[in-house]
């Protein structure tokens, strides 16, 4: 099976090596993901445009990374738990925390309900359990947040899907199975 292939500045064309240039410079590296979603210049722009302007929306940095640590857990994208679980922790995470995020397990009760209704919008395809709606509401969120997590879930799986389909080499500390956590 021909798979997508992880691109480097020499096997870009101009238009994915201008963008790749600009991440480097903001990231300090050229993380994997983007260089196999750099395949496409025309979607690793409109994703990074995306992506960016999900930051104005109803959550914080540290809300945004539990909300992507329960995404990639939900779709197993071992890629991006790797790279989630190490921004969970520039965020304040501990690893246990982020641990209790992908388990949906965490004692902080916002956290626990964003975490779990993105669980549970993955796992229903959008069609979340009635029970996490009325938490999410019930948590202070409004339906403007509600529609802002839609988007970062949107956001989230866009990546794990393109993760699970190329699996490119993990350049971040790779995350612990959650299994080990709920087992010990």
């Amino acid at each position: 099976m021909k798979n997508l292939k992880t691109l480097s500045k020499d096997t870009a064309t101009l238009e994915s090596k201008q963008i790749f240039n600009a991440i480097e410079k903001s990231f300090g590296m050229l993380p994997n993901i983007y260089a196999v979603i750099g395949n496409s210049a025309n979607a690793l722009s409109s994703y990074l445009t995306f992506s960016e302007a999900q930051k104005n929306g109803s959550f914080n940095a540290k809300e945004r990374e539990a909300i992507f640590l329960a995404v990639s857990e939900e779709n197993a994208c071992n890629y991006c738990l790797s790279a989630h679980t190490a921004i969970a922790k520039m965020n304040g995470f501990s690893e246990d925390e982020t641990l209790e995020l992908r388990a949906g397990t965490i004692e902080d009760i916002k956290l626990n309900v964003l975490t779990n209704l993105s669980k549970s919008i993955i796992a229903n395809r959008g069609r979340a359990d009635e029970n996490f709606v009325m938490e999410f509401y019930e948590a202070g969120y409004d339906e403007k947040a509600l529609v802002d997590l839609v988007a970062l879930v949107v956001d989230k799986t866009f990546t794990n899907y393109i993760g699970r389909l190329a699996r490119p080499d993990i350049d971040f500390p790779k995350a612990q199975p959650l299994n080990k956590i709920i087992l010990a």
